[in-house]
């Protein structure tokens, strides 16, 4: 069978999108929407698809089973709506959008079509990540007790000045946190459950933005676990990414979504090594590693031909969006516990 694919966008984002769709035997880019009719030309050139200016004419290009949206989040369930109307399934990347009620939206559009709805977090997929997962599953770590996660990043000015979208409520959502700070939000909810309670503080620090490009929260799970957050683009240089969770039964730390230590009484099976993310999340937006994108298409098109729910549904995807409009309540009432 082969999987026909518009594309929504038209920026670094996309061009990842297509060439983690190229890679994938049986897959055609048969449509490209954006804005900038340049970059849209060049990669319907490139991937032999056919450009569209008109959002409306994008969306009654045919052959097309299924759309990826690589639009600023503030844009993806208009879009997304649209085409679920037109019995497409969607791909977006993360975050799913920049509100629980507009993500509620695009989620019910979705049902009422029939159509499929997933979310890029690619993390999920990532062979030392998932492993962390199947021994949190296997309870291995215990009953978890404390996790601490750093997203301590850097993005030059020009990463915000350059953009019409990138640090603004309308369209981003917000700053550090819902944008570079969403998979780590993600992966902590996918460990550990949901969270109870907040205390957070936002600020603004480096950046000549409207949002924010740091915050700290501390968590506090159902299970009663606790957790601090970190979140930042002001960290020159940048590091990576680190999430250590301790449990009665040992530690185990993911750096660069590698583990690089497992500490427990019950020895796990031999860690497979895993192959090293060369897209340096820490101190570059370009995504220049496009298999953990492909890895997600590829279990998106699984779950289209087996019509299961593919690794992060639209529910999935929005969870960690009400966790962050927890911590951006909480930081509005810094001296207040806040309820997730």
């Amino acid at each position: 069978m082969t999987f026909h694919i518009g594309l929504i966008g038209g920026g670094n984002i996309t061009e990842t999108h297509a060439r983690a769709a190229r890679a994938i035997p049986g897959v055609e880019i048969s449509a490209i929407h954006g804005t900038n009719p340049e970059k849209i030309a060049r990669l319907s050139r490139e991937y032999g698809a056919t450009p569209y200016p008109d959002f409306e004419a994008f969306l009654n290009h045919r052959p097309m089973d299924l759309v990826i949206i690589g639009s600023p989040p503030g844009l993806h369930a208009t879009q997304g709506i649209a085409a679920a109307r037109h019995r497409l399934h969607v791909l977006t990347e993360k975050p799913i959008e920049i509100s629980t009620a507009r993500a509620d939206a695009l989620i019910e559009a979705a049902k009422q079509s029939k159509v499929k709805l997933g979310v890029i977090f690619q993390d999920r997929l990532k062979p030392h990540i998932r492993q962390l997962k199947t021994w949190l599953d296997q309870g291995l770590l215990g009953r978890p007790l404390i996790v601490n996660a750093r997203v301590k990043w850097y993005r030059p000015p020009e990463y915000y000045a350059n953009s019409r979208w990138r640090g603004t409520f309308a369209l981003d959502g917000g700053g550090a946190l819902i944008n570079q700070g969403v998979h780590t939000v993600d992966l902590l909810l996918w460990f550990l459950g949901d969270v109870a309670r907040v205390q957070a503080r936002t600020a603004t620090l480096l950046h000549k933005i409207e949002a924010e490009d740091t915050a700290a929260a501390i968590l506090e799970f159902s299970s009663g676990a606790l957790g601090i957050l970190q979140a930042t683009t002001a960290a020159y240089p940048g590091y990576p990414r680190r999430v250590e969770i301790s449990g009665t039964e040992g530690t185990v730390i993911l750096e660069h979504d590698r583990i690089i230590a497992a500490n427990l009484r019950s020895a796990p099976a031999a860690l497979q090594s895993a192959i090293l993310d060369e897209n340096q999340s820490a101190s570059s937006a370009a995504v220049t590693d496009f298999r953990g994108h492909q890895a997600v298409l590829e279990d998106f098109l699984q779950a289209i031909q087996q019509n299961r729910a593919p690794a992060c549904d639209g529910l999935e995807g929005r969870r960690g969006i009400a966790l962050i409009e927890a911590i951006y309540r909480a930081a509005k009432t810094p001296d207040r516990v806040v309820p997730a």
